[in-house]
């Protein structure tokens, strides 16, 4: 179990990773209103996306798993087989939604003033990929089901690797070599989803075609019949898939919102065209891209106590849980705070070393604030894996929804009165009631108590403010919070960050909080607590 952990950890990281790091170069390449682009047509495929697959690689690997357990094998084969069947029909009607449905998404979308056709023209080419990806989840569930995560691990490294390749070499063909439009270079961009999705598929494919033997054997050494009806296995199947995509889904659902509200920066404030499209690339791409670095690292390591907390949950172990809780949960806190903190303090500087110099004001100013998000979005993502732990799912699917509606009544709100910062502002307040629901249902279930959880988090408080107080005076001492070149933010990013973090590292080791936190095998911890 904790092999498939870690395995499919890494590949999850190492995945989202290579989905974040293109956004530098690619801004360089598109602009602004490049990125913009891509996000407009991006986030709506990713919502049809999340609904299309249902979650299905988690949820058939948990019904793969079950019914392999009590040695029925065949009704596993009985899922895979009706379900790459429906799966396709599911990716096709998906597919045809959202590219029928594209000119009215762009209308609605479309900032003031631009031609919504290059919007619509974006979501068609993202929507091929629909096609096939739903399908692909379900291999990938069925392997997971028999506790082996190299499948999906290889596929999903080699799926983004091979879209981030793509997105870089075509937007490099079209804007560089061919002096070509950037509608063109974000459309193949977005078709790189396709291309990545048929690359991931072979992967897939060839593990089947290596294991098939394998795999028929065990279902012809079934002892068990369940004689499910498929209704009945998809029913079973939607149960354990729904609590899923609340997950999946949550940060596509604020950005839509984000997305689809956005006109209101032209009702009640007076953003120039070419202001909007910064804010709009900002907001749900170049800022948003960043923030979930820090986020992506601390979740990946936290989520793999998870599987610990299930097993202790069935067999009645309360301490046992309580203890890999609160080690998910420090280890979340002692690695976001420091890092949205100092991403926020560092603002300017991050985004001038980074994107185009030229909007430093408006992204500085944007990521200044959505930084400190990356905290929120980091214990939503861990709360929620836990209460699917101990089988509380269901709660997920309501604070989800209880985050959503409040972002959707204070987003517009909350522009008019707080103007660029009024979505961050609306998306925290989400976050912060959707991690309270999920906190208080899991002490209702498991008896939980925060009160260490809150030691630690004044302790990394600490810490942190002493970092940004370090932070602080290299930024007067370089001239000031908004650099005057690429060069000088380059250089003060990097001094900061190598001595802000020394002194959270060097104070966190000499108190014994990183020894606690990370476990005591960890590398140098040892020297530094001498």
């Amino acid at each position: 179990m904790l092999r498939g952990t870690f395995i499919l950890t890494v590949a999850t990281f190492l995945s989202k990773f290579l989905g974040l790091i293109f956004v530098v170069p690619f801004n360089a390449l598109v602009g602004s209103s490049g990125t913009a682009l891509y996000s407009f047509g991006y986030t709506p495929y990713a919502i049809i996306l999340s609904l299309s697959t249902m979650g299905v690689p988690l949820a058939v690997s948990k019904f793969v798993s079950r019914y392999n357990a009590m040695g029925d094998y065949l009704t596993g084969r009985r899922l895979f087989r009706s379900g790459l069947k429906f799966m396709t029909i599911t990716g096709i009607l998906g597919f045809l939604i959202l590219y029928f449905m594209a000119p009215f998404i762009a209308r609605l979308s479309s900032i003031e003033g631009s031609d919504y056709s290059d919007v619509t023209t974006v979501i068609r080419v993202t929507s091929v990929a629909l096609i096939i990806v739903p399908a692909m989840s379900l291999i990938r569930g069925y392997f997971q089901g028999f506790q082996s995560m190299g499948p999906t691990a290889l596929s999903q490294v080699i799926e983004q690797l091979v879209r981030t390749i793509f997105i870089l070499v075509s937007a490099f063909l079209v804007i560089v070599v061919f002096q070509g439009s950037v509608t063109t270079a974000v459309a193949l961009a977005t078709f790189a989803s396709f291309v990545g999705a048929v690359f991931g598929l072979l992967v897939l494919i060839r593990y089947w075609q290596k294991r098939k033997a394998q795999l028929d054997a065990y279902v012809e050494q079934s002892t068990v019949k369940s004689n499910l009806s498929l209704s009945e296995m998809y029913r079973e199947l939607i149960a354990y898939a729904i609590p899923f995509v609340a997950v999946g889904i949550a940060m596509n659902l604020y950005q839509a919102i984000d997305q689809f509200t956005q006109r209101f920066f032209s009702i009640f404030h007076h953003y120039t065209y070419n202001e909007l499209v910064s804010i709009m690339g900002n907001l749900l791409m170049n800022d948003q891209k960043l923030v979930m670095i820090p986020v992506s690292l601390a979740t990946a390591l936290a989520l793999s106590v998870v599987p610990a907390v299930t097993k202790s949950f069935a067999e009645g172990n309360r301490d046992e849980v309580q203890r890999k809780t609160t080690q998910a949960l420090q280890l979340v806190l002692y690695l976001t705070i420091p890092a949205a903190a100092g991403m926020s303090i560092l603002g300017y500087t991050i985004y001038g070393m980074l994107y185009d110099f030229k909007e430093i004001v408006i992204g500085g100013y944007i990521l200044r604030w959505y930084a400190p998000t990356a905290i929120l979005f980091a214990l939503f993502s861990v709360t929620a894996s836990i209460l699917q732990g101990i089988n509380w799912q269901k709660v997920t699917i309501f604070s989800l929804l209880v985050g959503v509606l409040i972002k959707l009544i204070l987003n517009p709100l909350f522009i008019m009165w707080f103007g660029m910062a009024g979505p961050i502002l609306a998306t925290n307040i989400g976050y912060i009631a959707s991690v309270a629901i999920n906190m208080m249902a899991i002490t209702r279930a498991t008896g939980y108590e925060y009160s260490f959880i809150i030691k630690r988090f004044l302790l990394i408080s600490i810490f942190t403010i002493v970092m940004l107080i370090v932070v602080k005076l290299i930024l007067l001492l370089s001239g000031g919070t908004i650099p005057n070149s690429r060069w000088h933010a380059t250089f003060v990013s990097i001094i900061a960050v190598i001595f802000g973090g020394g002194v959270y590292g060097v104070l966190s080791f000499r108190s014994g909080l990183a020894r606690q936190v990370l476990g005591r095998r960890v590398p140098l911890v040892g020297r530094f607590m001498k």
